[in-house]
């Protein structure tokens, strides 16, 4: 590296400093900054001001080019050092943002069009201000040309409420600001700027800017968001909760089809609440997968993130199953049959025989008759879903429609005539899909009243993924609002050295922003309608997304920027409606100040123990964890606790050829990890000399509620002793990812009507309980 680069990094090093306090590799301590923003722009400068310096093997204008659409021509690395991205992936991302850079001469002409785009429009797309905030925002009108701005508020019924009778919105008008812009011709017209303030009492909301000028009109969305997400009462005071995590489809019983369902989620919060004194119940994202076999086994590689997996449907607690003819009861009953032993089995959990039977069953109900009110419950939902939940069934259908089959280009688009007609034939498979998303609601309703009433302060925490199948129904839905082409993912880190491809397109920013971002609020809305709290994995996210286009590497990609202000703040603003606490999942590589960003909106972040280093890479003690915080021993990516000291996820890693360093290096590292962080339970007094797994497992989660966390998790397979891990990153088949029922330390079956008889689980709940009173 040459002398001006060499001082360009200093600069920006220096830059991190001056603010943040210091650079751990991306896991830095958070505390909240009244001044988060300043430090933002700041840092940013300097970026800028630096990479002048250190992008000089790409083409200035490309560089140029790529800053305005918000796609970073360099990254820093999980070890602290500058990783340039090559130009022929910037032109690659570029194009995948609809922006022409193939050759110098596209990237000269799309740079002209980038600086007259605003100017072309009259509002921009989408204006998201903090409530009580001053805010403005540009209008752009033919130079000298009155204009005139009001707002419509949003109809003061409940959010997502749809009527037929026309919304009644009250209007107010905008203040014009005086903040003179020079005029600038656009295609051969004169356009002025006028500026105009948001005032700052507007209520919380989804209201519309309309603008008119010369016989022009526009309409764009304003979204007035809370400035922080406030904790509920009792954890705001100072109070603290615990709760289980678990993996839903592992935690059967005696009545459940091979998969734990929603009945099974409703019973697990009510004896975790009474039995062992939890607040909460962490579960897997519930979206939904196929509607056919073979079913996509990952949770985190869903169809759709906004619906549900009906996999998860009790069929005995659908109502008309109580009524149904004795012919129809025995069609239930056989279709059971086939599956009746499978939540006994101690092997890999079958979703696809679990859902052929279920389904079956459930086409069965489905077509028993429905009461007048139950009818016009199932109307009511399905208007209030509105066409998100048609176009879902209707993707479903058509799934089932063409089986294996390559669908025609004209089944692609969910707009053609050609989808049309095939919905208007597939009429009655569009009425099945829609029906089973009001009985997976329904019994998510249950789950979740079932929970508080139990005496829950939080209920059922729902997870929702990154992303979703990039041949699923979002993707075919959304097309208009994901960037095709590309895929996202992680670059390399100490984990993936490889970095990681997750196969899943990403929300296009700009085409999110144009669509007043409906479709993310309509997904949050739908996964927060029953949820205590929300777990948002990968919430970097939604600051920035590594993009890998076509066929390319994982570790050839880039970051491409995102509104966050926008993203967070509707986040927050629908979190608050509902009621319910976000937790970011904010681990990995991530530039310091986005976790006091995230703690200035009120957004938890998470804390895990084996990933909190302090200086020498020693553990960090527990007392300097962050509050707002879900803190916990494990992951899903790591074997449980046990398996984990036992060295068994080296173990495993071993016999699959997923090292990258000889495994006697790896099992000593692992060795010495385990062994430091006993030396520290020793240390404070938590176990003797000598101290057996059970007492092992038991003080780190001690040691864990010695941190000012406001919420700790407790994973449900640490607590009854399960050693094998859930999933195994850097596999596809060669490990039964998804697929562990929940057992104990030997692989035995731990079924939900044995497990709160659990010595094990009753004695760690013990711990907790003790340790938070």
């Amino acid at each position: 590296m040459g002398g001006v680069c060499a001082d360009a990094v200093r600069d920006l090093r220096r830059a991190r400093r001056a603010w943040s306090g210091g650079w751990s590799g991306g896991r830095r301590d958070a505390a909240p900054g009244r001044r988060s923003a300043e430090r933002v722009v700041l840092w940013q400068d300097r970026l800028v001001s630096a990479l002048q310096h250190v992008t000089a093997d790409v083409p200035e204008p490309l560089v140029q080019l790529a800053a305005v659409h918000g796609v970073a021509p360099d990254f820093w690395g999980f070890d602290g050092e500058r990783r340039p991205v090559s130009a022929q992936t910037l032109v690659a991302v570029l194009e995948a943002l609809g922006v022409p850079a193939s050759s110098p001469e596209k990237v000269a002409v799309s740079l002209e069009h980038s600086e007259d785009d605003t100017w072309r429009q009259m509002l921009p797309p989408t204006v998201v201000v903090r409530q009580g905030v001053g805010a403005r925002f540009p209008v752009h009108v033919t130079d000298g040309a009155q204009v005139e701005v009001w707002v419509e508020l949003e109809p003061p019924e409940a959010p997502g409420y749809r009527s037929t009778a026309p919304a009644v919105r009250e209007r107010r008008d905008l203040p014009q600001v005086d903040d003179y812009v020079e005029p600038r011709t656009v295609d051969g017209r004169a356009v002025g700027r006028a500026t105009f303030a948001v005032p700052e009492d507007l209520p919380l909301g989804w209201h519309e800017i309309h603008a008119t000028s010369d016989g022009t009109q526009s309409r764009a969305t304003l979204v007035v968001t809370p400035q922080r997400l406030e904790l509920p009462d009792p954890l705001r005071s100072g109070g603290r909760a615990w709760g289980l995590m678990t993996q839903l489809y592992s935690v059967r019983s005696r009545a459940s089809w091979g998969v734990g369902d929603l009945a099974d989620l409703a019973d697990l919060a009510w004896l975790g609440a009474h039995r062992a004194g939890a607040d909460f119940v962490l579960v897997n994202p519930l979206a939904a997968a196929e509607p056919r076999t073979p079913m996509t086994p990952s949770p985190y590689l869903p169809t759709s993130r906004r619906f549900v997996n009906p996999l998860y449907i009790r069929v005995e607690d659908v109502r008309e199953t109580g009524y149904l003819t004795a012919a129809d009861r025995s069609l239930v009953e056989w279709a059971f049959d086939p599956v009746r032993d499978l939540s006994s089995d101690p092997g890999p959990i079958d979703r696809d025989a679990a859902w052929e039977a279920k389904k079956a069953a459930l086409e069965v109900v489905f077509a028993a008759p429905r009461s007048t009110a139950r009818q016009a419950a199932l109307d009511a939902f399905r208007t209030e879903q509105g066409k998100g939940l048609e176009d879902f069934a209707t993707w479903c259908a058509l799934a089932d429609h063409f089986g294996d089959q390559d669908w025609p280009p004209y089944a692609l688009d969910p707009s053609s005539p050609g989808v049309a007609a095939l919905r208007e034939q597939l009429d009655d498979q569009v009425d099945f899909y829609c029906w089973l998303q009001w009985v997976a609601d329904e019994q998510l309703e249950v789950a979740q009243r079932t929970a508080r009433e139990a005496g829950m302060s939080i209920g059922v925490m729902h997870d929702l993924a990154v992303g979703v199948h990039p041949h699923g129904a979002d993707a075919w839905a959304h097309r208009g609002v994901l960037a095709g082409g590309v895929t996202v993912g992680a670059p390399p880190d100490m984990y993936n050295q490889q970095g990681q491809n997750w196969s899943q397109p990403p929300w296009h920013p700009q085409a999110l922003a144009k669509a007043g971002y409906a479709p993310y609020r309509d997904l949050l809305r739908t996964v927060l309608r029953h949820a205590g709290a929300i777990r948002v994995d990968h919430i970097i996210g939604l600051f920035r997304l590594w993009w890998i286009p076509g066929a390319a590497r994982a570790d050839a990609g880039a970051y491409v920027r995102y509104d966050h202000e926008a993203l967070i703040g509707i986040l927050c603003l629908e979190a608050q409606r509902a009621g319910a606490v976000v937790i970011g999942e904010d681990l990995g590589v991530f530039e310091p100040w986005v976790r006091d960003y995230l703690t200035e909106r009120g957004i938890l972040g998470t804390s895990v123990l084996w990933f909190e280093k302090g200086e020498g890479g020693r553990p960090l003690p527990p007392e300097a964890y962050r509050r707002l915080a879900l803190a916990t021993i494990t992951t899903h990516d790591l074997p449980p606790t046990a398996g984990y000291l036992a060295g068994e996820h080296v173990d495993l890693r071993e016999r699959l050829g997923l090292l990258t360093e000889p495994a006697y290096v790896v099992r000593r590292e692992a060795r010495e990890e385990r062994d430091t962080m006993v030396g520290l339970l020793v240390e404070r007094g938590l176990v003797g000399e000598d101290p057996s797994e059970r007492e092992l497992v038991e003080a780190l989660h001690v040691l864990v509620t010695q941190s000012p966390a406001v919420l700790l998790g407790v994973s449900l397979a640490d607590a009854v002793g399960e050693r094998r891990t859930q999933n195994q990153p850097g596999t596809d088949q060669e490990y039964p990812n998804w697929k562990v029922p929940l057992g104990d330390p030997s692989g035995n079956v731990v079924l939900l009507e044995d497990l709160f008889d659990n010595a094990r689980l009753l004695s760690l709940a013990k711990v907790m309980r003790e340790a938070l009173s």
